[in-house]
Order: C-alpha cells, then sequence, then structure tokens
C-alpha cells in the first residue's frame, strides 16, 4: 500500500474541480490541488473530500495557510491525519511576495 500525500496550494484563478495533479508510485501517492486564494472553507472541504474519497494520510499546506486556518483544516480531517505546513525563511517570503505582487496576485494597495 503506498503513503497518500496530498499539497494543498492556493492561488488567484484556482480551482479544484480543474486544477489537480497526481504522481503515482508503488509506495507514494502526491495529489496536488489548487484552491481558490485564501478560500479556506473551500480548502477544508478539498482536504476533507481527499481523505474520505482518496485516503489521504497527510497533507502539505502552501505558506499562505495561516495558524487558524490549518487548524480549520487539522480539524476537518481528524486526528489521524498528519498537517504540515510549507514555511520559508524572512528572505524567501520577501521575495516569493514581490514576484506574486508583480504577477497580480494581489489587490492594488497591497
Amino acid at each position: 500500500m503506498a503513503f497518500k500525500s496530498g499539497f494543498v496550494v492556493m492561488a488567484p484563478d484556482g480551482d479544484p474541480e480543474r486544477h489537480r495533479a497526481s504522481i503515482k508510485t508503488p509506495k507514494f501517492e502526491l495529489t496536488t490541488v489548487v484552491v481558490d486564494l485564501m478560500n479556506f472553507d473551500q480548502a477544508v472541504n478539498v482536504c476533507k473530500d481527499l481523505v474520505q474519497n482518496e485516503g489521504i494520510q497527510s497533507f502539505i499546506l502552501c505558506p499562505g495557510f495561516s495558524h487558524k486556518a490549518v487548524a480549520k483544516v487539522a480539524n476537518a480531517v481528524g486526528e489521524g491525519v498528519a498537517i504540515n505546513v510549507a514555511r520559508g525563511d524572512v528572505p524567501s517570503g520577501m521575495i516569493t511576495g514581490e514576484i506574486l505582487a508583480k504577477e497580480g496576485w494581489f489587490p492594488e494597495g497591497h
């Protein structure tokens, strides 16, 4: 049986029905799903669905998930599912923020 992990990321044009992909080996399966930026309710629903219907055992959440959003996901999927959050150091966060702003991810004035 393979270890099944999910990677949930956010983008301003994320649509979890259309923006998903899976990579499978005999021992590991990774399912990536892109949800709408800052739509944590949508992310919770996606995670619950992945656990219930695809047997996901562990999640990696993108750095955009706040501590409260991580807690919402953890509470929704239950104690038997591992939750990890991708975080970087301050310089990496600044570089990423500059790139995302340049690409139009944020409303004017942010």
